[in-house]
């Protein structure tokens, strides 16, 4: 069951992001504060949910929190400074956006450097947890899913209104295929590498 907030802080945020196993595309990273007494029973971590529940949950989000952001890391940046690195970033930046500074902050995952002074607090699936982290979640993966259904248009052959950009069979025969494209993470092992046996 999700809890209102992690603390009896009214300025608490909550962060979380999606896209960070996709081999293209960027990783999208949201942070949230609640308004004091919000609570919606439909809102869950974004992963179990319907992309049509996520479509309807969005706007009640956007409508109803205290203030909420959201930040696109894209995949030059993700290459250059890694992606827990990037989802971090991006974490931060939308933390930065927020129209008010949050006194506490939760973050969905094992990870987070400290931002600014203010403290914070990792959680292991969080989304399942928390509803401020929850509602990131959604966020971060309905802005992330029209990116990629935008994106779609401009290279249709690798599926990406699909498969999103994760690691699925048809996007690796697309790769393969036609190559790679600006939007792919060139760190990433896009293609599974064949081993072979000197016998």
């Amino acid at each position: 069951m999700l809890l209102n907030t992690h603390s009896n802080r009214s300025l608490e945020a909550g962060t979380d992001e999606a896209g960070r196993g996709c081999l293209a595309g960027p990783v999208t990273a949201a942070a949230v504060i609640l308004k004091e007494g919000f609570y919606n029973e439909l809102i869950n971590d974004s992963k179990q949910l319907s992309e049509k529940k996520r479509a309807l949950l969005r706007p009640i989000i956007e409508q109803q929190v205290h203030t909420y952001a959201v930040v696109h890391i894209e995949p030059q940046e993700i290459d250059r400074i890694n992606i827990l690195n990037a989802s971090i970033l991006g974490m931060h930046y939308a933390i930065e956006q927020l129209i008010y500074q949050p006194e506490f902050i939760i973050v969905d995952g094992n990870r987070f450097k400290k931002y600014q002074e203010i403290p914070h607090q990792c959680i292991i699936k969080g989304d399942g947890k928390y509803l401020s982290i929850a509602a990131a979640s959604i966020l971060a993966k309905t802005y992330r899913d029209e990116y990629m259904n935008r994106i779609h248009e401009e290279y249709p052959m690798y599926q990406w209104k699909k498969n999103k950009g994760y690691p699925t069979k048809e996007h690796r025969e697309a790769i393969r295929r036609y190559g790679t494209t600006k939007y792919h993470r060139k760190s990433f092992r896009l293609l599974p590498q064949q081993l072979k046996l000197d016998l």
